[in-house]
């Protein structure tokens, strides 16, 4: 449910999905999906060094307590304050998980 066009090798653009499941408001929803693209790209063999890119920059953005979980293979069940939630999936295999709660 979200497109974003990436820089190819050369001059090239091609769309790169994204998605997932929010609760968030749109606009929200939307810095928190860009933010966690720009993060997975910029931190491909890191997902310890993303998910902190990630949290640290929603703590600013939209007040402290989000917790992130960027990764492969895990499953969660969390308790979050309501319209704070987003999780979804990131070039096919990579799941991130991000939420508030105080």
């Amino acid at each position: 449910w979200y497109q974003r066009r990436v820089r190819g090798v050369g001059k090239q653009w091609y769309q790169r999905r994204v998605r997932g499941h929010s609760d968030m408001a749109e606009e929200m929803r939307t810095e928190a999906m860009e933010l966690c693209v720009t993060a997975c790209e910029k931190f491909a063999s890191s997902n310890e060094a993303a998910s902190k890119m990630i949290k640290e920059n929603m703590d600013k953005k939209f007040g402290s307590s989000w917790h992130v979980v960027v990764g492969e293979g895990f499953g969660f069940e969390i308790t979050y304050e309501t319209k704070n939630l987003l999780y979804m999936f990131f070039g096919g295999s990579v799941a991130i998980a991000v939420w508030k709660c105080s």
